[in-house]
């Protein structure tokens, strides 16, 4: 998954990556050029007592070790440009396929699963990019360079290259092994530590009032200690890596210098040989040590990719059409058709055998038990999720061949949990239309009965909203909400239980402010006040995801049971008259 997600999105940067590779392949020669130049300057130099010879090489090594800086300059610099671009276009990639996904997806990720997807499982990636362009790219050129240049300044000391360099292998490949199910489990953990703190951050009001703060506490504490013991589970092998390294390196060290001291007192070589040796021997280690490094990223960027890769391979329920329809025969009908929705795995659809109709200039009203469907029913006009039987049409046609656009500018939705984005009351009411003027949002605002409020801020339509509008009530901000619909000015409104948080009379105000203003557009509400909806031209009840009634509030008084009782739990029979 990781090689296949880094081709994918390092396909773009061909030439950065081999100019890259061109300046490690440079800065790795000098460096190995090096010991060979120092060990001439002892044996020819210093032993002979040559000045000039010392003077010469040395203004060499200065000339080879300032190219050095410069390639490795310019190494780091383009692989941190090439990292930081790659993390930038994978991040753009999730980004773009959460946007796709419907209610369904989002339901089955999670969204605590989804920006830790976005965040730090796509930084693991790039870092691990970083790092092996700056470090994995010029290991195995200075370890088999290394051990070339070693062959050539003795080779039967390199005999203690063949025991040092599989051992260490053997030892970074069993200890990688070890770490990679514990980096999965951390990044599922860190899912979970998430999901918490998200939870207690947007519940805080609620643990507050039932005082949960010592329940709430020892459940972060929880999740907390879960990713610690797998954090330090994993730091223990990773602790354990360097030291194996260095005990080899030092056994190897002492080794070379023992036999090394025989070899040099036998006159098979020379001193400067044997120092060059050395240091070789340690470009070597070091070329193991970093690929050390890399290997120690590499279990947790292989699942980070592994669940990047589940995500981007998700598609959504919620397909766009490939021939879209842009122009529509009518203008502001709604009409589903037989229709049928169940979730997957379950045993029995929500909704069954659903037909109704709305038309330019009434109003139909939807109500029925807690879980009847009736939200559910609402969410596949905008096709939030699609039917899993019959047919939605707007205007004529099957929503799901409506150009995404179109289907935008002809329905508007004010959803049953208000949000508001972070910004001001004017960026949020021009949500859907940038364009509006301030009199078409003041307008908006009265109608919503929001007005009075928002002129009583210091800053009125700039005055700041907080990310989901917690710094408003939850009245106004439900008033907010219908009056970004209103600005929209859609042909079909639908409006799903939003007048819940709306006292009677302000409730009572808005509907008749609302019924001039969508005089001649389609209307469809969802509600569970029955004074909120006795008006409606038509009533719609639902029950186990079944119509089980329709008609006006008088006809479905006198011949519908289901609706009887709804209206007298909340009403007196002389009321409900």
């Amino acid at each position: 998954m990781l090689i296949r997600l880094l081709r994918t999105y390092l396909r773009p940067y061909k030439r950065p990556i081999a100019l890259l590779v061109l300046l490690q392949l440079l800065q790795t020669s000098a460096t190995l050029y090096l010991p060979t130049l120092n060990a001439d300057i002892i044996d020819n130099g210093v032993v002979k007592g040559d000045t000039g010879y010392i003077v010469r090489l040395g203004v060499l090594m200065l000339a080879i070790s300032v190219v050095q800086v410069f390639c490795s300059i310019g190494a780091v610099y383009f692989g941190a440009r090439t990292a930081a671009a790659l993390g930038r276009d994978v991040r753009a990639a999730v980004f773009d396929r959460v946007q796709s996904f419907s209610a369904r997806e989002v339901g089955h990720f999670g969204a605590p699963s989804l920006i830790t997807r976005t965040t730090n499982d796509v930084q693991q990636v790039q870092m691990l990019a970083l790092m092996a362009f700056t470090l994995m790219v010029s290991a195995p050129i200075m370890c088999i360079g290394g051990i070339i240049m070693a062959l050539g300044q003795d080779v039967t000391l390199s005999a203690v290259l063949l025991a040092v360099v599989p051992v260490l292998g053997v030892s970074v490949t069993v200890l990688v092994i070890r770490m990679r199910p514990l980096f999965r489990t951390m990044q599922e953990r860190l899912d979970t530590v998430n999901r918490v703190l998200r939870e207690q951050i947007t519940g805080n009001r609620v643990i507050r009032a039932f005082v949960r703060d010592s329940y709430e506490r020892d459940r972060f504490g929880a999740a907390n200690a879960d990713l610690t013991g797998v954090s330090l589970a994993t730091g223990r092998l990773m602790a354990l890596m360097f030291p194996i390294v260095l005990t080899v390196v030092n056994v190897s060290s002492v080794a070379v210098v023992w036999f090394g001291a025989q070899r040099v007192d036998s006159g098979a070589i020379q001193i400067g040989a044997l120092t060059a040796f050395l240091a070789y021997l340690m470009q070597i280690v070091m070329a193991v040590m970093m690929a050390t490094f890399m290997f120690m990223m590499v279990p947790r960027a292989e699942v980070c990719a592994e669940r990047i890769e589940e995500l981007l391979g998700t598609d959504s329920s919620v397909v766009p059409p490939l021939s879209p329809v842009y122009e529509v025969p009518q203008h502001g009908h709604l009409e589903i058709r037989d229709v049928e929705f169940r979730y997957p795995g379950a045993e029995e659809p929500v909704l069954r055998e659903v037909t109704l109709m709305a038309h330019p200039g009434e109003t139909t009203a939807i109500i029925g038990s807690t879980g009847s469907g009736k939200s559910t029913l609402l969410g596949l006009v905008p096709r939030l999720f699609d039917a899993t039987g019959g047919e939605v049409l707007v205007d004529g046609v099957n929503v799901r061949e409506l150009d995404p656009a179109l289907m935008a500018r002809t329905v508007g939705l004010v959803p049953q949990k208000p949000y508001l984005f972070s910004g001001t009351i004017a960026s949020n009411l021009r949500y859907g239309r940038p364009d509006a003027s301030e009199e078409e949002l003041w307008r908006a605002l009265e109608v919503a009965q929001a007005a009075d409020f928002v002129r009583e801020l210091d800053d009125g339509l700039d005055a700041p909203i907080a990310q989901g509008g917690t710094n408003v009530s939850g009245g106004q901000r439900q008033r907010l909400a219908i009056a970004r619909t209103l600005v929209q000015q859609p042909e079909i409104y639908l409006f799903d239980d939003s007048f819940s948080a709306l006292d009677y009379a302000t409730d009572a105000a808005l509907r008749a402010a609302l019924m001039a203003e969508t005089a001649s557009a389609t209307v469809v509400i969802v509600a569970q006040r029955v004074s909120t909806i006795r008006d409606a031209d038509r009533i719609v009840v639902l029950d186990e995801g079944r119509v089980v009634g329709m008609g006006n509030h008088r006809e479905l008084m006198e011949a519908n049971e289901t609706y009887r009782e709804i209206v007298l739990s909340q009403l007196t029979e002389a009321e409900a008259a």
